[in-house]
């Protein structure tokens, strides 16, 4: 699947395959699919730290893409965790339901955006969401209705450009964007993890990161010329960073007595 324009476009994820870059499914990543490993691998390691810091019986994994994350979030106290794994796509659900089903698992399609539930949470996890979507703010504040008193938003995104080579993203964010986010709304981080991913400036020019092709924008040079401000974005993180990608995922914790 490929899809190319501007970063103001909305793109749906809904649409995405189960397998591209923005959904994997680890049961159809090939051996040799380095990149996809990779991408894999930190994925994994983000809801290992977030099992760690759950709170409460009630989980919401939103935007839970085929489930095997939400799967390991249910790992530990099977009959006292109940978790909800929520994504936009039915297909990925309809995935969800057969490969990762449990006692203590629900599974369900719905725009975490609008999502609307008859109880609240007290845990909601959502990782490598944000930048997917037209506005991150509204989707903050509603998983704010959805978190009981005292819960937690356990969230992750890339802390350095992601827009100019992923087609998927809509924002890119730096640690003090993140953490806006959440601030506005009165939580408190009580735990962070950073995470660094190299990769091939080459590679990422040429097209050639990963073995599907639709996994990078399209003529990225094009892009920069029609972006030049993601282009400089791009160098100052270089100079500042190096060649690598980097991730932030933090615990936010929510005390209502602290919202004005």
């Amino acid at each position: 699947m490929k899809v190319s324009g501007q970063s103001k476009e909305v793109m749906d994820k809904s649409n995405v395959g189960l397998n591209d870059l923005e959904r994997l499914t680890p049961d159809l990543i090939e051996e040799d699919d380095f990149f996809n490993r990779e991408a894999l691998r930190l994925h994994l390691d983000r809801y290992g730290f977030a099992k760690e810091h759950l709170t409460g019986s009630r989980i919401l994994d939103c935007a839970c893409g085929v489930g095997y994350g939400t799967k390991i979030l249910s790992a530990d106290q099977p009959n006292e965790r109940c978790v909800t794994g929520m994504d936009i796509s039915e297909e990925a659900i309809q995935y969800a339901q057969k490969r990762y089903h449990g006692h203590n698992i629900d599974f369900i399609a719905a725009d975490g955006a609008t999502f609307r539930s008859e109880h609240e949470f007290d845990t909601i996890v959502t990782l490598e969401t944000i930048e997917h979507l037209p506005d991150p703010v509204a989707f903050i504040a509603n998983l704010v209705s959805l978190v009981a008193d005292n819960g937690r938003i356990i969230a992750s995104v890339p802390i350095t450009p992601s827009v100019d080579g992923n087609p998927y993203h809509l924002h890119d964010f730096t640690n003090k964007s993140f953490h806006r986010l959440f601030t506005k709304h009165g939580f408190e981080m009580t735990c962070e993890m950073k995470q660094i991913q190299k990769f091939s400036l080459f590679g990422v020019m040429s097209g050639k990161s990963s073995q599907r092709e639709g996994d990078i924008r399209d003529n990225l040079t094009s892009y920069y010329l029609r972006h030049p401000q993601s282009f400089i974005r791009r160098l100052l993180s270089i100079a500042r960073y190096g060649i690598t990608n980097r991730y932030a995922t933090a615990v936010w914790e929510l005390n209502r007595s602290d919202v004005l």
